[in-house]
This record gives C-alpha cells, structure tokens and sequence, in this order.
C-alpha cells in the first residue's frame, strides 16, 4: 500500500509539474513557447517582403525607363509621321546615342517643324537671269575706309568697324541716290585675306560660304549638289588661325599647286588678325558683309559653320530670289517675331551680358521701334540669320552694312539688329521672309565641337565691367567704346515680353 501510495504521489507531482508551463502560458509569460510560433516568423516575414517589394518596385521603375527610352530611340527612327512627330531629336539622349552610332541622323523627311520646298527638283532645268536687278533707290555705294580722331583729341587704335558717330549712324539711314557709310574693313582694322585667297575669289560670281572660328566646328560637305553648281559656284569657308590648326589636326586638308586649302567641296580661306575679342563677333563678319569680303560676288549663299547643306545652291537661288523677283531673303524664326522677346531670350539664356543687351533694346526702344503685330509688313521682326540668301545689290549691300553696323557698335546677337534696320529703312527695302518649316529642310544641324562660353555671358550689372572688372569688356566693339547716347534713356518704358517659348 505504502508503495502504491507513493507512486501516486510521485505522478501527482509530475502531473503538476506538467501543468506549471500552461499554467504561465496562459498569463502572457514572454518565453513561452506558444509565442514563438505566432510573433517571432511574423517580423521576418514582415522584413523580407518589405525588402522584395522595394526591389520589385525599383525593377519596375528601370523597366518603365528603359521601355520610354526604347520608345523614344524607336520613334526617331520611325518613318511614321506622328511617330516622327513624337520624337524630340533635340534631346541629349539622341545626341549622345548619335555620336556612337546607335541613332541615325534625322534626314529631311524625318526631323520635326521641316517642309517641302515648292522648287523645281532640277538644277539642270533652272534659267539663270541674263540680267541683274537695277539699283533704283541707291545706286552708287561706296564705303568709309580710313577711321576718325576720337575723344580727347586722341586717336586711338584702328577699329574694323570705325568709330561711327551717332550722327553718322542717324544719316546712313537717309537712303539718297549715292551714299559712302561705314562697312567695316577700315585700314589696319584686322580681318585680313592672304594673297593668294585674295586672287582666287576674284573669280567668284555665285558664292556659297560659311564660317567657322575658334575651332568650335569642322567643315560638313554638302550633300545633294549638281555638277552644274560645282561648276558655277564656289565654295568658300572662312576661318581664323585657330581653326585653320584645329582643322588640319581632325580632317584631311588638301593643298592645290597654287597654294589654296581645301578640305573637300570647300576652299578654306584664312583671314588673319580676328577684329574682334569675342568668336561669335568675328563671324558676323563674313556672314553679314559678304560682299565685301567677296565684291566680285553677284550672289551668295551664307551657312552657319555647324550646319550642312542639303539643297542645291541653284534651286535655292530660283526658289528665295528669282522666282519672286527678290534680292534678299532670310527665315523667319522659330517661335519669336519680337526683338523685345527675343532679347529676354538671349539674357536667359546667358547669350551675352544682359545688362548690354538691355542697354542695347533699350536705345531701339527710345528710338521708335514698336513690338511686331500683325499690323506690320513684314511677318516677323526677328530671322532665322543662319541662312541668308543675297543677291548682291546696292539696296542689298547697304542694308547688309547698316545691319552690321549695329552689330558692331552694339551687341553681337544680330537678331535683335535685324528688325530695327528694316524698320528704319521702311517700305523701300523689300525682301523675302520665308517659313521656318522651310529654312529646317534646307540643312541638317551638328552639334558644335565644344561649347561657346566668354566672361561677358556671365555679367549681370554694368558695375562689373568697371575697374578691376573692365578685363571682361569686349575692347574692339560693343557698347561703352565712344562718346555717350545722346537721348535720355531713363524716361524709356519697355513694353511687357509674353514669353511663348523655353529659352533656357
């Protein structure tokens, strides 16, 4: 009995040994065991799927950005037109993948904002006028070679474009039957022709040129040109030094028996002694006197340096000169007619000094210019100026010197002096203002070599340029060079500027 009494006890003991961690598990104790099946796998779990949802997320995210860039490339190379239309070719993802080779360039019936050019399709067909354009309004031009005493009785060094007077400015718009105005080219001014480039454009009467200084581009060939037009035209591309050595050092330049330069279609001809301090100014030179720098020139063809041509240079003549009886057209621009909304372009986007430039819109404004409305003869008052085709007539000249002018006493932007010199001279310069969709099918654009920077860009009060600061001032041209504006500009208000674009 006592054995048997003894067991029990032992097995009662044990059985509530047993029922103690039961017993504490029903009061929440922390180390029991029922809390590790339910809590402890459930913050695992928590953490690991929060971890594969953000790396889900984030593969989406590439994935969503590689499909819009494969859309994108897709939709440049699309011969769709509203695919085509989609596809902004201006972006750094197509520059960037172009330069590799991955993306094609854009050709004309691609690129956005382009149209037909309602010409006949063969230069062999065109007719070229037996005779020129009589001059009727001016007829005899001549130009202002040797410069002026200046202030102080002092002469200081030759300037290209000569120390213009504000009077003289005011009468070189008074058109008369014989005028002599400043031109540029003004003795020992800079700007100078070697002499054998000198005797070979003497023979040219059709001229297509183009420029290119600082090294900012190489010369792009043609394409598309007749063998009628290699024959009739020359192909001259202006440069400096600088660019003469960065273009022997990247493409093939081949030299002829009489010591000419040439690097494909184009003679390279070598101005020596740049006229000016800033790049973008020197070439305003050949770009807007042309025809001095080539007098035997009848016609001419400009084209800034970046771009290259597409368009036989004959058809262009019969489509923006013959075919309407013209002698001077240019694009209109794309988005601005204003030069008032031209200029807050520039200054936003660091084109030049904007203090200048305000100076420079300012001195318009004081002056009579008013804003474009559709009121105006002209559909706009600011040009696409990296075409301009000229026939080379004394009204053709003289506005070309006027133009230049300005750009050589005020800014170097020279669409901002573009429409004031067509208002000054009113309704007796005629020209040809033709579609931007137009001016885009006749080239196709390459980015420059590097970007264009100066420290005038940068200016953003006159205050800078004095002192310690006249360093940055431009010493050849532009602004603060000579004897003060004589009307008084604080009483100028400027007219409000909607700006329909994003420059900058």
């Amino acid at each position: 009995m006592e054995n048997r009494s003894f067991s029990l006890r032992l097995k009662n003991r044990g059985d509530r040994s047993n029922q103690t961690p039961h017993a504490k598990d029903s009061d929440g104790s922390f180390f029991s065991p029922g809390r590790l099946p339910q809590e402890y796998p459930m913050k695992i779990l928590w953490k690991t799927g929060f971890i594969r949802l953000v790396l889900v997320v984030g593969i989406v995210w590439m994935l969503l950005i590689l499909v819009a860039l494969l859309f994108h490339i897709w939709s440049c190379q699309s011969s769709v037109a509203f695919l085509s239309a989609v596809c902004n070719k201006e972006s750094k993802v197509v520059e960037f993948l172009g330069r590799f080779g991955y993306v094609s360039k854009p050709q004309p019936s691609q690129s956005q904002h382009r149209c037909s050019i309602p010409v006949a399709d063969d230069p062999d067909k065109i007719v070229i006028p037996e005779k020129r354009t009589p001059d009727t309004i001016v007829k005899n031009l001549t130009y202002i070679l040797e410069d002026e005493f200046v202030h102080n009785g002092s002469q200081s060094p030759p300037l290209f474009g000569g120390h213009q007077s504000w009077s003289q400015r005011e009468e070189s718009f008074k058109l008369k039957p014989t005028m002599k105005v400043h031109c540029g080219f003004m003795r020992n001014g800079g700007a100078d022709m070697t002499a054998v480039d000198i005797k070979y454009v003497k023979k040219c009467k059709f001229v297509v040129a183009s420029g290119i200084f600082d090294g900012y581009d190489v010369p792009h060939q043609p394409a598309n040109i007749s063998r009628r037009s290699k024959k009739l035209f020359c192909f001259l591309m202006v440069v400096d030094e600088v660019s003469l050595a960065f273009i022997r050092s990247n493409v093939t330049v081949r030299e002829d028996s009489a010591g000419g330069q040439w690097v494909g279609i184009w003679r390279l001809i070598l101005v020596k002694h740049p006229p000016y301090d800033e790049p973008r100014r020197n070439g305003k030179v050949p770009k807007i006197l042309t025809h001095r720098l080539f007098p035997q020139a009848q016609y001419s063809i400009w084209i800034d340096g970046k771009m290259e041509l597409i368009v036989d240079p004959l058809l262009m003549l019969e489509r923006y000169l013959w075919h309407g009886k013209h002698t001077f057209a240019i694009a209109q621009h794309k988005f601005h007619r204003s030069i008032y909304e031209e200029a807050d372009a520039n200054k936003r986007r660091k084109r030049y000094a904007r203090p200048l430039i305000d100076l420079h819109i300012k001195i318009y404004r004081y002056e009579g210019m008013e804003p474009w409305n559709s009121k105006k003869s002209t559909p706009s008052d600011v040009p696409e100026g990296a075409i301009i085709i000229r026939e080379h007539t004394a009204l053709s000249n003289l506005f070309s010197c006027l133009w230049f002018n300005e750009v050589h006493l005020f800014t170097p932007r020279d669409q901002l002096s573009f429409g004031y010199v067509v208002y000054r001279l009113g309704d007796s310069f005629k020209f040809f203002m033709f579609p931007n969709c137009e001016y885009n099918s006749l080239f196709v654009l390459h980015p420059h070599i590097r970007e264009h920077s100066s420290r005038i860009e940068w200016v953003k009060d006159l205050k800078e340029l004095e002192g310690k600061g006249s360093g940055m001032k431009e010493s050849r041209g532009g602004l603060g060079l000579w004897t003060p504006y004589p009307g008084n500009l604080d009483s100028v208000v400027m007219p409000p500027v909607a700006r329909t674009s994003k420059a900058g």
